[in-house]
């Protein structure tokens, strides 16, 4: 893993994000798509941070900071890199880019059926919130 470079994804990753999810990540979004994740990096040019091992992306995670709140979503590795400390090294950075923001607390999405992520993030120090739920509404069609 000595080569492992990790960085912003700029708006020439979109393409190959988006396929990666389809491969590496649990669950679909609403975003998803092209428009939802360049509208990500436009707005906020550090939060999808890319691990790429030879040029070739290995993991990534999404680090929001709304000024506010610290949140994670899309942390996923390639199925055939899991286990090597590509995840550890992503949330190293998603934390480290919160503490510089001000952050003080970060949450994460997580699927209650992922039970492989669950395992993950509880060994990366997070613990679910049992007295919280999250609350949805579509915003369009």
């Amino acid at each position: 893993m000595s080569d492992l470079r990790i960085r912003a994804a700029g708006p020439e990753d979109l393409d190959t994000v988006l396929a990666f999810w389809k491969v590496a990540a649990e669950g679909t979004s609403i975003s998803d798509d092209r428009d939802g994740v360049r509208r990500l990096v436009d707005r906020d040019p550090e939060a999808l941070i890319l691990a790429e091992d030879d040029g070739r992306l290995v993991g990534t995670v999404i680090a929001g900071f709304d000024g506010w709140r610290c949140h994670l979503y899309r942390l996923a590795v390639h199925p055939e890199r899991r286990r090597q400390g590509i995840g550890s090294t992503l949330l190293s950075a998603a934390e480290e880019r919160f503490v510089r923001l001000g952050g003080r607390r970060g949450d994460a999405m997580v699927l209650q059926r992922n039970e492989t992520a669950h395992r993950a993030w509880r060994a990366a120090g997070y613990a679910p919130e049992e007295h919280w739920r999250r609350w949805v509404k579509p915003l369009t069609d």
